[in-house]
């Protein structure tokens, strides 16, 4: 395949994303939830998560199984919890709905955690925390998928890819931030890697009878790996409890099996927790985030990079230059228009 890139600027890619979810169907507030995050993912060189997802969403709104003109419901059912009925849309639009309660109630109460229930969930988690964070509050978020990933010991899938994510917020521009899946890699990882006909390394997957597999298209049809053996296993295990039946909704496994082969994104729930540092440390929290900032100077300090540092460099660059994208995925996705 070419390596050809073609340029976009950031409006470029916006446009470019409106464009096709209104093509498709979906009502302006999803398309403009979607899009700011889709944008964001292209802009942070997060090329799993960013204009290739188009491909993902439209092919989930053919499926049928998000609803494309779903209106979220905000439910303030006790002192520090929040639920929204995503009504079957895509989770995005939802969480907008839920912040600024999840934030009242977080600095209301020191914490706070808000449940989206019936919500179609295709993205990252960091623009989730980063919101959070931006308020001045810690965040942690997680959320289950299709069943994908075997757990340590098996060869069957039985987890969902089952990203955490963390936000801690900081002086200055950007929070500290992680998010990974429990498995070995972004399943996204693996389907860019197929498009591309590259090999997968070692570890990322196995074939449809347990072996291990350096063919992506074979790790997709196989399982996909937790990272850390046991370890990623029994934190995949605790986000399906914890945005599973803890919430109320879907584990990997039911969202795959209600999938019934259609090939949408995963149906579920997502779980987001908000701490106010001044709910525990009342006047004292200033001082005690600019404590933190000694753990982070002293992990840079040493030449080690912080969770996200490149993404927010890669923001950077992007703000000022644009992007680029392979031409045949450009391709691709413009074909949805077609």
């Amino acid at each position: 395949m070419s390596d050809e890139k073609v340029r976009l600027s950031l409006d470029e890619v916006t446009a470019l994303s409106r464009d096709i979810l209104t093509h498709h169907g979906l009502s302006a507030r999803h398309v403009e939830a979607v899009t700011a995050t889709i944008v964001a993912g292209e802009r942070d060189e997060c090329a799993s998560h960013g204009i290739y997802r188009l491909l993902v969403c439209v092919n989930t709104l053919r499926t049928g199984k998000v609803v494309k003109d779903a209106v979220p419901v905000v439910h303030d059912v006790a002192r520090a919890l929040v639920r929204v009925d995503a009504a079957g849309g895509f989770a995005q639009a939802a969480f907008h709905e839920g912040l600024p309660l999840l934030v009242e109630k977080a600095r209301q109460n020191g914490i706070a955690a808000l449940g989206i229930n019936h919500c179609v969930h295709f993205a990252a988690l960091w623009p989730e925390v980063e919101a959070v964070a931006a308020a001045g509050l810690v965040a942690f978020a997680c959320t289950p998928s299709h069943a994908w990933v075997a757990p340590a010991g098996g060869i069957k899938p039985l987890f969902g890819t089952n990203p955490v994510a963390f936000g801690w917020p900081r002086p200055g521009d950007y929070p500290y931030v992680f998010d990974f899946a429990t498995s070995a890699v972004a399943r996204g990882e693996i389907e860019l890697h197929r498009r591309a006909g590259k090999p997968i390394p070692e570890g990322w997957g196995v074939d449809a009878e347990g072996r291990p597999t350096t063919d992506a298209k074979a790790a997709l049809d196989g399982a996909m790996l937790t990272f850390g053996g046991h370890k990623g296993s029994a934190l995949a295990t605790m986000v399906e409890l914890i945005a599973g039946p803890l919430i109320g909704d879907l584990t990997s496994a039911e969202s795959i099996a209600l999938d019934d082969g259609a090939g949408s994104s995963p149906i579920g729930g997502e779980f987001i927790l908000a701490i106010d540092p001044a709910g525990f440390l009342g006047a004292e929290a200033a001082r005690h985030i600019e404590r933190a900032e000694q753990i982070f100077d002293a992990i840079t300090g040493q030449g080690a990079r912080l969770p996200s540092q490149r993404r927010f460099e890669a923001r950077a660059r992007s703000l000022a230059n644009g992007v680029e994208v392979p031409r045949q995925l450009y391709e691709d996705v413009r074909a949805l228009l077609g």
